[in-house]
């Protein structure tokens, strides 16, 4: 068989007929059928590269098994109405372990009554009250009864001294303003400047509390209580502003509930709670970046005042507790093959759709145009 014949064979087989130019017929119709086509198009195809792009997570449930020793709290907190120095994080867990004071991984920022910072971001030390002042090291003021050389008590040359040796000693300190280290304290600015804080706090990854509460924090017979002498509680404007709160790092998809919440205290000295579930949460990325662990939660707010209920302390109380049911979240690249195939179903599809649409619309423009003709339209 000659390759002519061979030619006429294939050109025989050939599905896509074609027309001379000279018998086509252009409309005005089939060029906006075309242009909106070609957008809808473009538009389904960059819907379906980032489909593509974006890696797909499978959800799994299980029991936790895992045995990380340590709980990450991260938080942003701005605390308007009272200043930094008398103000005390404060953390303890369900094992019965208190964390004192815990302001080393905590930074305080004072600020106005406009949020804006008036001092430097400090790094606040274990039981210290700021902006005091040390006399000079030679000196070595009474501690009013606390001395005690097994704890290491045998100075206290500040007011904050003598605060600490009392919670040391598991003591309430009943009249401050008897104490020579604490007369010339300047608590004027205490309600007139606000406080900022941050940072992040490691505790036992068992259920357990942490709250921000107005005074001095100590133990006394393993009874956490807070002494906000010389002033009461009602004293005291607990409004506060939850920029950021979250357990462990961030991974794609993590909501976390109380960002962005405001809470304000209309009367008394009021005690703002929140209940916090935390679910423990697994991240598989793809190929090679491994694996995160961190946290999910979900939480119930309630506040409370004085005038509810008589001896309540005031403050922001965040109690939580570590669910049994861990999540697995696992990323997996969407196959190549699965975005080519439906690329050329988005653009066959269109095209077959205009297609129709484009002999659809001829079609009866042809009839109308035939029926006007003979006059049947008059």
């Amino acid at each position: 068989m000659s390759s002519s014949a061979i030619i006429n064979k294939l050109k025989d087989l050939d599905g896509y007929p074609k027309t001379l130019d000279d018998y086509r017929i252009r409309t005005l119709g089939g060029g906006a059928v075309t242009v909106i086509s070609y957008v809808i198009m473009i538009l389904l195809f960059l819907s379906e590269l980032n489909t593509y792009l974006t890696p797909d997570v499978t959800e799994e449930l299980f029991v936790d098994t895992t045995r990380e020793p340590k709980l990450q709290i991260n938080l942003n907190i701005t605390v308007p109405a009272i200043s930094c120095k008398y103000l005390s994080l404060d953390a303890m867990d369900s094992s019965g372990e208190q964390h004192l004071q815990i302001e080393h991984n905590i930074f305080k920022v004072s600020i106005d009554k406009d949020g804006k910072a008036i001092k430097e971001p400090e790094k606040e030390h274990l039981i210290k009250v700021v902006n005091e002042t040390k006399p000079e090291q030679t000196k070595c003021g009474s501690c009013y009864g606390a001395e005690n050389a097994t704890l290491n008590i045998t100075c206290c040359n500040t007011c904050a001294d003598v605060k600490d040796a009392y919670s040391k000693r598991g003591w309430r300190l009943n009249n401050p303003e008897l104490i020579e280290q604490c007369k010339n304290l300047n608590n004027d600015n205490i309600f007139n400047e606000g406080c900022f804080i941050y940072g992040t706090m490691e505790v036992n990854r068992v259920g357990g509390s942490f709250h921000i509460a107005p005074g001095q924090s100590f133990s006394i017979n393993h009874v956490h209580v807070h002494d906000v002498q010389p002033f009461n509680s009602l004293s005291f404007n607990t409004t506060h502003r939850i920029d950021h709160l979250s357990f462990g790092i961030n991974i794609p998809g993590k909501t976390n509930p109380l960002d962005g919440i405001v809470a304000v205290a209309e009367k008394g000295a009021t005690m703002f709670q929140y209940y916090v579930k935390i679910v423990p949460t697994i991240y598989y990325w793809d190929n090679t970046k491994g694996m995160v662990l961190t946290n999910q939660f979900s939480v119930t707010r309630h506040k409370k005042s004085e005038t509810e209920s008589i001896g309540m302390p005031p403050g922001i109380f965040f109690n939580y507790e570590l669910a049994p049911i861990m999540v697995k979240y696992t990323e997996k690249k969407r196959s190549f093959g699965h975005f080519s195939t439906n690329v050329c179903a988005i653009i066959g599809g269109v095209f077959t759709v205009a297609s129709l649409l484009d002999g659809f619309l001829y079609r009866s423009v042809q009839v109308f145009q035939q029926k006007l003709e003979i006059g049947k339209f008059n």
